[in-house]
């Protein structure tokens, strides 16, 4: 089974996809994958280029502060880099896939509703919090002001509208609490594969 884990900037996506990784589940980040098949491909290396200018990148490696200056601005842009990494990432996912031999996969990935991935899933899970908490956490994990992770927020729909579309809902506020959740979640995927 492959399980969609999602959550907007912020909510703690990482951290729960740690701990279900702690569980033994094979997790696959697609925003490192993409990160790393925009250094090593010159086939994206190149359509970024075309898109956003030399700038985006110096050398091999993409000027990450440069492309989001412009996409988080942009919608038209940030549209087209999405076209861009996303087919390739799918495609090193089902790789990736066909060599896992657990019960069920996490394929954490932040925009999953909005473009679309939750159709190729089984499952879903999102993780939210609240907003003010996430703002803070961003803020001192990018080092970032508060303007620019709101762009970001912007981007990205808000929680009401996912938690419609979720199989499960993970309340990122408190460790212990979030812990239990993802194993409630783990025990109940696994007696759906019996």
């Amino acid at each position: 089974m492959v399980v969609g884990l999602t959550g907007g900037i912020g909510s703690g996506k990482s951290t729960v996809a740690d701990m279900f990784h702690n569980l033994g589940v094979p997790v696959y980040i697609a925003d490192k994958e993409a990160k790393k098949l925009m250094e090593r491909s010159d086939d994206i290396r190149n359509k970024i280029v075309e898109l956003l200018g030399e700038q985006a990148y110096d050398g091999y490696l993409p000027e990450r502060s440069y492309i989001a200056n412009i996409v988080f601005k942009d919608k038209h842009k940030l549209s087209a880099l999405n076209a861009i990494i996303h087919p390739a990432v799918k495609k090193h996912f089902h790789e990736w896939y066909k060599a896992q031999k657990s019960p069920y996969v996490i394929k954490e990935v932040a925009i999953l509703f909005e473009t679309g991935g939750a159709n190729e899933c089984d499952y879903t899970i999102l993780v939210t919090a609240p907003e003010e908490d996430r703002i803070k956490r961003v803020i001192i994990r990018d080092q970032v002001d508060r303007e620019v992770v709101l762009e970001r927020m912007n981007n990205q729909w808000p929680d009401n509208k996912k938690i419609e579309l979720a199989d499960f809902v993970i309340n990122n506020t408190n460790l212990v609490k979030t812990q239990q959740q993802v194993t409630t979640i783990h025990n109940t995927l696994l007696a759906k594969r019996k």
